[in-house]
């Protein structure tokens, strides 16, 4: 019984969440959690709100309900994870993953190019732009992903599981602090231009103590990079969102 009335409870609070969204007009809604992937894209958006004053909509999901496995949610994702970015403005297109939700955004509605490259124009600084961007979507993500799971939710203690996936959390960091010897960014020419490629790995790598890292002494630059990133008021706004 309470756990039927827990779904309707839920079915009518989204209700009312896409009713008053819809009654903004707002062109973006963002489906998302606070977890390092939705976050991701929550900085690009109060990146672009600052630059642009592009404004968007936000429905919290709540994934300790499974709500992203619910029916409505996975005609938006099939994969049933979060986020999602709703398009208003061009007919209600979405986009989930998140490397996806971030390029779309930056072809979309960064018209000055001002977090991305010009593919055409500067195709050496848009290629490294994507090796970046793949290279946490395929690998910090997973790995530091797995780490977060066995050491705080898995139902048994598997030593080997947890030392293999904070092992190769900590060799990536390593190479990440490679990349930004002398460089402030992970893409772009001399010292880099802030992109969608820090936006992509900053939030997994904030989030490095909930792996059971304590430091980040061990990777200067890369402290030093988190701290850049952590200076920047869009970043500040979208790592409080939802």
């Amino acid at each position: 019984m309470f756990s039927r009335l827990n779904s309707v409870t839920r079915h009518l609070a989204s209700s009312h969440r896409a009713m008053s969204s819809a009654s903004t007009k707002r062109p973006l809604l963002l489906y998302t959690a606070g977890t390092p992937n939705g976050r991701k894209v929550s900085i690009m958006l109060e990146e672009l709100k600052a630059t642009y004053g592009i404004d968007y909509d936000v429905h919290s999901i709540d994934i300790s309900t499974n709500e992203q496995k619910e029916p409505w949610f996975i005609k938006l994702n099939p994969n049933g994870r979060i986020p999602v970015l709703v398009d208003r403005q061009r007919a209600d297109f979405s986009v989930f993953e998140t490397a996806a939700i971030l390029l779309y955004l930056e072809q979309h509605y960064d018209t000055a190019q001002k977090f991305g490259f010009d593919p055409a124009a500067q195709p050496n600084d848009y290629s490294e732009m994507l090796q970046w961007m793949f290279f946490t979507h395929g690998g910090i993500g997973p790995m530091q992903g797995q780490a977060n799971h066995f050491i705080r939710f898995a139902p048994e203690d598997i030593p080997y599981a947890k030392k293999r996936y904070l092992d190769e959390t900590k060799r990536l960091y390593n190479v990440l602090n490679i990349r930004l010897t002398d460089r402030d960014w992970l893409a772009g020419p001399e010292r880099g231009v802030y992109s969608i490629a820090d936006m992509n790995a900053f939030p997994w790598v904030n989030g490095y103590s909930f792996c059971g890292i304590e430091s980040l002494d061990e990777w200067p630059n890369v402290k030093a990079w988190i701290a850049r990133n952590l200076e920047r008021p869009g970043v500040r706004a979208g790592i409080a969102v939802p």
